[in-house]
This record gives C-alpha cells, structure tokens and sequence, in this order.
C-alpha cells in the first residue's frame, strides 16, 4: 500500500508485470487476471492454503525463487504456487500469495524486503525490536513452548512477509497506533489508504471478511469494520492485533505454549466491542448456538412433559 501511494505500483496491475526473477507457471487460467489487489485479498485464484514449514535453527534457509519454485507446507503436503480458480471468483486463502508479494517489493524497490520494511515502516516508528531476522539470534526474546508448556525448539521461517516477523508488544502497539486517525501525525499511510484497506473484497458465505491484507472481524456501529490480523506458528505459537476505528481501542496479544489463546482472547475483545461475534470465532459460535438449542429443545421436551401430566390429571 505504500509502494501504491509513492505511485510506483497500481492496485490492477497484474503482478507479473513487475516480476523478473520468477514467474507464475501457466495454468487453464488468464494469469494476468492476478493482481497486487487479488494477492492482498486472497481472491488472486491461488489456493495452496499454505502454512510455512519450519527450519531447524542451524539450517540454510532457501532463497525466496527457491521457495516460490518449491515451497514447503508446515502440513508436509506437496504444494505449488499456481493459479487453479477463477482470479477474483472467490475468496482461498493462499500464504503464496504474500510471498508473490514479498517479491514484489524487492523486485520494485531494488531492497531486500526486509530492508525496505526496516527503511519505510519500522526505523520511522522508532520499532527497535522489530525485524525478520531469526529470533534465536535476538536479545532477551521470549522463547518458544509447546502446547503442554515445555520449552521448544526456536525455528527459522523461509518467508519474512507471511510467517517471519518478529516483535514486541511495545512495538506492536507503536504501529497499531499510527493506523489511527489520532496519529495522523505520526502516520506513514495517509488516513485514506488505510480506510481502503477495510474495503470488503474477500467474502465467506456472503459475509465479508476480509480488505487489503487485514482480516475485517466484525463490523462497527458506524458501518465500518474492526480490523488487524492473526498468525500462528509451530509448535504453539499464537498472536493478535485488532483495530477498533470507531475508538481507537485496540487489542495485542502475543504468546506461546497454546495454539489459539491469542485468537480466543481477541475474540472475546471484539464481541465486547462490538456485541457481534468475530470470523474467526466460529467454533464458539456453534458452541453458542448448540447451547442455545439445547436449552430450547429441553425446554420444549419440559413443556410437553408438563402439558402431559395436566392432561393426564384432568382425564
């Protein structure tokens, strides 16, 4: 979104347009169809559906053509980076596509992503604990766990734009806060760019649910959406950061030892901001639904059991 408001990319540009070092392979499908804009959605026509596979700490990392040419799933599946539905019929979720788009950056910038981010979005925001480089390596990080709480491996991730970031809860909160209209000061998006990032594009269900890179998690009183974003990680690794911009209120969590407390914890924030329950809180919803229910079914069964035995005692 930045490179868009230095016009040096277009939305609609189809992103081969921009690449050199590696290309989309040939599909059934028109592959100039796959815009910056789809890619950012997950609606580019995608769907490796890919998690980024782990690297043992002393392991060399592949280059970022390798891992478009051959990426490796966290499932283990065999997977590709190709277009395999209709660009811009339907919302899949594809971590391929951000890595398409990690090359962009460098293909366009002449930097290292990691460089560029580092130059454009952290130094500015005085983010001192924020970058791609393995954690392991980091001062004082905090570790990783596993699901039973045990010390875990620290592992390397082979894409920085879908899966490597790392951060501390102070820095975190210093990029939340320029997104905020407050903050315009302090910005390096304009207000405008921002507000299009929550502009609905992938849909589930005929429910919106997500913009331009940001997951839109409920909608607002004013018609807006409560944004941000989720990740986890192997072995038990789980983060949120979600933007309320009708308040300002914001939620970070980050943590590990648990494959989901972020994500239920950042759940519970929205439907108390909102009174409405968030897409990625399905799981609680059917639980409330089935609750529901069963109150209602017993409930009936009591009625009837009820109405029974008066009919019983007037005959």
């Amino acid at each position: 979104m930045k490179l868009v408001e230095d016009n040096r990319i277009s939305l609609d540009d189809p992103v081969e347009r921009h690449l050199r070092r590696w290309q989309l392979p040939a599909s059934q499908f028109d592959n100039s169809q796959v815009t910056i804009r789809r890619l950012l959605s997950h609606t580019a026509g995608l769907n490796d559906g890919l998690g980024f596979a782990d690297y043992e700490p002393g392991a060399q990392l592949p280059s970022l053509e390798e891992s478009l040419t051959s990426p490796r799933a966290s499932s283990g599946d065999e997977v590709s980076f190709a277009v395999k539905n209709l660009p811009g019929d339907q919302f899949t979720y594809s971590g391929g596509s951000y890595l398409i788009l990690e090359l962009l950056v460098e293909e366009v910038t002449g930097m290292t992503f990691a460089a560029y981010m580092q130059a454009t979005f952290f130094a500015p925001l005085d983010m001192n604990r924020s970058g791609y480089s393995f954690i392991g390596e980091i001062e004082n990080n905090a570790g990783s766990y596993d699901r039973d709480g045990e010390p875990a491996v620290l592992y390397k991730y082979a894409s920085n734009a879908a899966t490597a970031f790392s951060t501390s809860t102070a820095d975190l909160s210093k990029f939340v806060m320029a997104q905020l209209p407050e903050n315009q000061s302090n910005a390096i998006l304009s207000q405008s760019t921002i507000t299009n990032m929550r502009q609905p594009h992938g849909k589930t269900f005929g429910a919106d649910i997500w913009g331009l890179g940001t997951i839109l998690y409920a909608p607002t009183d004013s018609g807006d959406f409560l944004f941000g974003h989720d990740g986890g990680n192997d072995p038990a690794i789980n983060s949120t950061a979600r933007i309320n911009p009708d308040n300002g209120d914001a939620i970070i969590v980050l943590e590990t030892g648990h494959l989901s407390l972020a994500t239920n914890i950042g759940s519970q924030w929205v439907l108390w901001q909102t009174g409405i329950p968030d897409v990625l809180d399905s799981d609680s919803v059917i639980k409330s639904m089935l609750l529901s229910l069963s109150i209602g079914l017993l409930l009936t069964l009591l009625a009837s059991i009820y109405a029974g035995f008066r009919h019983s005692r007037h005959k």
